[in-house]
């Protein structure tokens, strides 16, 4: 048992959202946003220690991953960038938040950045792990040097049939390789993985997952109805709330955050953990969770 092990169920959008929720119903609400192939459990530390400082952390499966579940058979199960932040902003009205910190990482930090991005009056300030997530399709048709492009092996795997035959069959396996690719320093047990593994098996993770990667290489189309979503986020709108980004190991040339950061306007720092992988909250949480400290205070 671990401290997100109690779930509740929402109604929000077109999904029925699994989330965990810590901390005192009046504290001021942290949403924290998990990546792929993680899921909440991301947040097992961190989580625990925000409501020991008064605030609700609420930590919510994303689309295709643990119990959240499409309302509708329907439904496209869509990955692209634009209907991650739209779920975000969909729980907040279920949960009747009005305004929240939002942190994450991966696909959360991706997700975390388009609300702040487009809905800044939703977002009171930002943690983003990995920096300026928001992709820019056109500029994602060009190579990038053969070593960085050895890294996202996997997105060109998901471009294939064999690719999607092969998730679909080895995901367990998959989605662990994944941990120890992105984190070669995190020495997580088999115990904290099977934690996680079994939202993976969630019966739209394929479809979303595919589609995530299909669409960021534009193999795949979005949904017409966020076209416009999609075309103000092409623009590289610079995000103007507080915010703190963080880069790790795994960013490479990036983890300084030079590269981005003229795309955020407010009050803004940037913090490189070194010997730390993709997964910073889970890897290094108490860092994560005095970034979110700190940045509450440049809201104030």
């Amino acid at each position: 048992m671990t401290a997100l092990a109690s779930l509740k169920q929402v109604d929000a959008g077109v999904l029925n959202v699994g989330y965990a929720d810590v901390g005192p119903a009046d504290g001021p609400p942290v949403i924290l946003l998990h990546g792929w192939p993680y899921d909440i459990h991301c947040y097992d530390e961190a989580a625990p220690r925000l409501a020991a400082r008064g605030y609700r952390a609420i930590v919510p499966y994303l689309r295709g991953f643990g119990t959240t579940r499409f309302r509708s058979s329907a439904t496209v199960r869509n990955g692209q960038q634009a209907v991650m932040g739209v779920d975000v902003v969909a729980l907040m009205d279920a949960l009747g938040i009005e305004k929240a910190i939002l942190a994450g990482f991966d696909w959360g930090g991706r997700a975390a950045d388009v609300v702040a991005a487009l809905w800044p009056d939703r977002c009171k300030a930002l943690v983003s792990v990995s920096g300026y997530q928001i992709i820019d399709l056109v500029a994602n048709r060009n190579p990038l040097a053969p070593a960085a492009e050895h890294a996202w092996w996997y997105q060109y795997y998901f471009a294939t049939e064999r690719g999607v035959l092969g998730y679909g069959t080895y995901r367990h396996d998959f989605a662990k390789l994944i941990w120890q690719l992105a984190s070669p320093t995190w020495h997580f047990d088999d115990a904290t993985y099977e934690r996680s593994a079994p939202s993976f098996e969630n019966p739209d993770h394929l479809a979303v997952v595919i589609h995530n990667y299909r669409w960021r290489q534009s193999l795949a189309q979005g949904e017409p109805q966020y076209d416009d979503l999609e075309r103000r986020l092409a623009e590289r709108p610079v995000i103007g709330v507080p915010t703190i980004t963080i880069g790790s190991d795994f960013d490479g040339a990036n983890a300084d955050g030079i590269a981005y950061a003229k795309l955020f306007s407010g009050r803004y720092a940037h913090r490189t953990l070194t010997g730390i992988g993709h997964n910073v909250p889970q890897e290094a949480p108490q860092p994560f969770v005095e970034a979110i400290l700190d940045v509450d205070d440049y809201a104030k």
